[in-house]
């Protein structure tokens, strides 16, 4: 009783579509004028195409596939059973559960033409009959015995409802599994395996990815002026990602600004070059073992195991998600990640140490060979500040993580005598200027140098 009382009250807000008739006076069309030879030949063709449909429609007719309603409801009568009696139709369902074990049937199945099911149902839609209100409202609306009988075969009347609350249905129960609704195209609602219990019965075989992607891409579901903000409201409380390719952006743009504060710079608006190595992966886990024993993870959860070394490397080769996006590249840069190759990449960490280094120095770029950029010391004393290049007691220290262990003094020994990073024409006279602005020295003199402040410990 329950049960159609709910069904009642769904009908009784469906809306109904009347059909429509045409009537033809076809000998009044062309009293007025006599037709040329040419429009004879058009209206010749026209009235053959129309005859051809008529005889097909009579041939359907006749063999009790279609009536003779309107347009829209021959072809809803040609692929579906609507029109069949009740009986023939139990009878289909009695063998669809018998096989099956349920009536959870596919959207898109057919009855076969096999022995198995009356002749009339071969090759018909089944679920589009039964779960139709139209065919409810038919043959079970006010007929108790039949809802008794249709539960006897666990019929899913929740089906009965629209698509769209089967697919939020599901959205919800997927969120609740995997934590988003970030869902495949490829997923479908399990209805064959055990996973198929964690999901209602009603969702089960829906391609939950094909709707989502339709919805994203079409609209689907979203078409209504008076439900469509109510559907869309519905969605976004759901965390639903309308532009995939804008949502990973930002979520590649948040693991970048994070390894930058990780590993030197900050949150602090210092452009240095950021290089991640191609095999760097999000640590997983609420612990990460450093150096120094074991210490909590500071990377977000959301980004766990996020392959950033990857998607750097494709960033740079291949424009990952900023091709066509200008916006993207210069947010990028902003935050120091260029998309260059990993020699100019070579090029702004020796720019950028050697800025550092000639600050400290009083403007004179003169590196010993074996100066390696130092790290900063465990315990503070005056005599470890000299040697590792601060000036000023109290000041920050000077070198960013990045480019701890920077063998800068061999990198602009490779630079006078090899010319290193100075083979591209295009580039290499702007190099040089920097350099000189940094007071690079070309000709070093000659003998044992002095200990330099700058030098390593």
């Amino acid at each position: 009783l329950y049960q159609i009382l709910i069904l009642s009250a769904l009908l009784s807000s469906s809306t109904s579509f009347p059909h429509t008739t045409c009537t033809s006076n076809s000998n009044a069309s062309y009293k007025a004028a006599a037709p040329s030879t040419k429009q004879k030949l058009v209206l010749s063709k026209t009235k053959s195409k129309s005859n051809r449909r008529t005889k097909c429609d009579q041939h359907l007719c006749d063999a009790g596939i279609i009536n003779t309603f309107s347009t829209s409801t021959n072809l809803q009568a040609a692929s579906t059973g609507i029109h069949l009696p009740y009986e023939s139709t139990i009878k289909v369902l009695r063998k669809y559960h018998a096989i099956y074990g349920n009536l959870v049937i596919p959207r898109r199945y057919r009855v076969p033409s096999t022995q198995d099911f009356p002749t009339e149902w071969h090759n018909l839609h089944l679920s589009s009959t039964v779960y139709n209100m139209k065919w409810w409202s038919t043959n079970v609306a006010s007929k108790p015995e039949r809802v008794f009988e249709l539960n006897q075969l666990e019929f899913v009347w929740e089906r009965l409802q629209p698509e769209y609350n089967l697919v939020l249905e599901a959205l919800f129960h997927y969120k609740s599994i995997h934590g988003h609704v970030q869902v495949p195209a490829s997923f479908i609602v399990p209805h064959d395996t055990e996973a198929k219990k964690e999901w209602p019965m009603a969702t089960w075989g829906i391609p939950l990815g094909n709707c989502v992607y339709r919805i994203r891409s079409r609209g689907d579901f979203l078409s209504s002026d008076e439900t469509a903000w109510l559907r869309r409201r519905q969605l976004d409380n759901l965390g639903f990602i309308w532009d995939v390719s804008e949502h990973a952006f930002r979520k590649f743009l948040m693991s970048i600004k994070y390894y930058k504060k990780f590993e030197g710079g900050g949150f602090s608006e210092n452009r240095a070059p950021i290089r991640v190595k191609s095999t760097f992966v999000v640590p997983e886990g609420s612990w990460v073992m450093e150096k120094n024993g074991m210490m909590r993870n500071p990377w977000p959860e959301e980004l766990y195991g996020y392959p950033l070394g990857a998607k750097c490397s494709a960033v740079r080769q291949k424009g990952l998600y900023v091709k066509n996006h200008p916006e993207r590249q210069k947010a990028l840069q902003e935050i120091g990640l260029q998309r260059s190759g990993n020699a100019t990449l070579g090029w702004l960490e020796v720019v950028h140490a050697s800025a550092i280094y000639s600050k400290i120095h009083n403007r004179v770029l003169d590196v010993p060979i074996n100066f390696v950029v130092p790290s900063p010391p465990r315990s503070s004393s005056s005599n470890q500040e000299e040697q590792m290049g601060l000036n000023v007691d109290g000041e920050e220290w000077p070198w960013p993580k990045s480019l701890w262990g920077l063998s800068l003094g061999q990198r602009l020994k490779d630079v006078r005598l090899k010319n290193a990073y100075l083979h591209c024409a295009e580039t290499a006279q702007s190099r040089r200027a920097q350099l000189d602005g940094l007071g690079f020295v070309w000709q070093p003199k000659r003998g044992r140098r002095k200990r330099s402040l700058g030098a390593s410990a």
